[in-house]
C-alpha cells in the first residue's frame, strides 16, 4: 500500500507528471534489455584475443587479459604482494579520518599517521625490500597514489592558504594571493610539465625527485589553491558576531579558528570541497602526458596491442566504471557528512 501511494504521489500526481513518467518508463524498457544483453548475456568473458569474441555482446576478455596491468601497471609480479598490502591497509588508514564512531578509533589514528610512510616504504622499497622504480607503477596504483595523496596533502595546505589570504599581515596576504591566483590561472597540465621538467632545475645538486613525486607535487599545489578559495568563501560567510564572541571569550587567533570558525566554515563548504576533490581525482588522467601510465594510460596501451585493437568501448567503459565507483563514493560520503553535521535549532542531529 505504501509503495502504491509513493508511486501515485511521485510519478502520477498530475497529468503532466503522468505523461513524463510513462515516456521515461517506455524509454527505460526499450534500452535496458539490449544493454543487459550487451553487458552480460551475450558478452564474451574469456578469449585469447579479439577474434575469440564472436558474439554481438561486449568482449570483456580484454579486461581479463590486462587486469594485472589495470591494477598494478608493470610492478614486478614477485613483489606485487606489497601493492596488495597497501590496498588492504587503505581502508584502515582512512576510516579513522572519515568516521568518528568506529571501534578503537584512537589507536587507528596512529596507524593513519604512519600509513603514508608505510606506503612509500612498501611501494618504493627500503631495508629488506627490493627497490621498484615508479616507471614500473601504473593503472589503479598511480591513480590512487596521485588522487588520494593529492587530496589528503592539499587539504591542510588549503586551510592555511585560506587563512593567509584573510590575514592582516601584508607580507602573508600578498604571498597567499599571488600563489593562489597564479596556480588557479594555470592549467593543471602546465603544472605537470613544470614539475616534470623545470622542478629539478630548482633543486640542489644531487637531489632528483622521482617522476611520480613531481606529479604529486603538481596536483597537490593545484588542489590546494582551489581548495583555499572554497574555504575562504566559507570563512567570509561566517557572521561577524562569531569572531566577536570568540574574541570576547579571550581566545587566541588559532584557538578561535580551530574551535569556532573553521568547524562552521568547513561544514558549509563540504559540497564544494568534495566537488574539487572529485575533479582532481579525475584529472589524474593527465599524467599520461608526462609518461605515467594511470588507468587511462594502461587502457590506451591495451588498445595499442594488435590482439585487442578496436575494443575501445569495453576498455573505456571499464575505466569509467572504476572512476564512477570512487567518485560516487566521494559524493555519498559528502551527503553522509552533511546530514551528520546538519543540526536543528536545538542543536541535535537531524
Amino acid at each position: 500500500m505504501y509503495s502504491f501511494n509513493w508511486i501515485k504521489q511521485n510519478l502520477f500526481s498530475s497529468w503532466l507528471n503522468s505523461i513524463v513518467s510513462i515516456v521515461l518508463i517506455y524509454f527505460l524498457a526499450s534500452i535496458i534489455p539490449p544493454l543487459l544483453d550487451w553487458f552480460i548475456f551475450e558478452a564474451t568473458f574469456v578469449a585469447d584475443d579479439r577474434t575469440g569474441c564472436t558474439t554481438d555482446g561486449a568482449c570483456w576478455a580484454v579486461v581479463g587479459a590486462r587486469f594485472y596491468q589495470f591494477m598494478y601497471g608493470f610492478y614486478p609480479t614477485e613483489e606485487v604482494w606489497r601493492v596488495n598490502l597497501v590496498y588492504t591497509m587503505l581502508p584502515f588508514g582512512i576510516a579513522p579520518l572519515l568516521w568518528d564512531k568506529i571501534p578503537f578509533r584512537k589507536q587507528f589514528l596512529f596507524f593513519s599517521m604512519a600509513y603514508p610512510f608505510l606506503v612509500f616504504f612498501l611501494l618504493y622499497g627500503g631495508p629488506g625490500l627490493s627497490s621498484v622504480a615508479s616507471n614500473k607503477w601504473g593503472g589503479l596504483l598511480v591513480t590512487l597514489f596521485l588522487g588520494l595523496g593529492g587530496i589528503l596533502i592539499a587539504f591542510p595546505l588549503s586551510i592555511f592558504l585560506a587563512l593567509g589570504r584573510r590575514s592582516k599581515m601584508p607580507a602573508i596576504l600578498t604571498l597567499c594571493i599571488v600563489f593562489i591566483e597564479f596556480i588557479r590561472g594555470v592549467p593543471l597540465i602546465t603544472l605537470l610539465f613544470f614539475g616534470n621538467i623545470m622542478l629539478p632545475l630548482f633543486l640542489p645538486e644531487g637531489i632528483n625527485l622521482d617522476t611520480i613525486i613531481r606529479a604529486l607535487v603538481a596536483v597537490t599545489i593545484f588542489q590546494a589553491a582551489y581548495g583555499a578559495e572554497v574555504i575562504r568563501g566559507g570563512l567570509q560567510a561566517m557572521p561577524k558576531g562569531q569572531y566577536e564572541a570568540a574574541q570576547a571569550l579571550g581566545l587566541s587567533y588559532w584557538q578561535m579558528n580551530y574551535k569556532i570558525i573553521l568547524p562552521q566554515a568547513l561544514k558549509i563548504t563540504i559540497p564544494a570541497l568534495v566537488n574539487t576533490a572529485i575533479g582532481l581525482f579525475k584529472d589524474t588522467s593527465l599524467v599520461l602526458l608526462i609518461g605515467l601510465l594511470d588507468l587511462l594510460g594502461i587502457g590506451r596501451a591495451a588498445l595499442a596491442d594488435t590482439k585487442w585493437m578496436a575494443l575501445h568501448v569495453e576498455v573505456y567503459v571499464f575505466i569509467a566504471g572504476i572512476f564512477f565507483i570512487f567518485c560516487f563514493g566521494f559524493s555519498r560520503y559528502s551527503l553522509y557528512l552533511e546530514r551528520k553535521l546538519n543540526t536543528d535549532n536545538n542543536g541535535e542531529n537531524k
